[in-house]
């Protein structure tokens, strides 16, 4: 607990990673819901739905990975950054 107020070490990078668990969750989720046809997607026909879930699956999944990946980036330029500097 001494160490979160003392800002010695990124919090951040868990925080993300919990990220994109959740927005994996919630893509598989959407998926789902469009499968079987919840909401708007209820008029649709059984293969326009199998598709949109697979679309949803592949698109999504990338873009929660491709964020998480650019977010972790910037913490690991500033690593080492940082170890650059105290080896200075």
């Amino acid at each position: 607990m001494n160490q979160l107020f003392k800002l010695d070490e990124m919090l951040t990078p868990k925080i993300v990673t919990v990220l994109y668990w959740l927005g994996l969750i919630a893509i598989v989720i959407s998926a789902i819901s469009v499968l079987f046809g919840f909401g708007a997607y209820q008029y649709l026909g059984f293969f326009q739905r199998l598709i949109y879930a697979i679309l949803i699956l592949i698109f999504g999944g990338l873009m929660v990975r491709v964020y998480s990946e650019l977010l972790i980036v910037i913490f690991k330029i500033y690593e080492n950054l940082k170890k650059i500097a105290d080896r200075q």
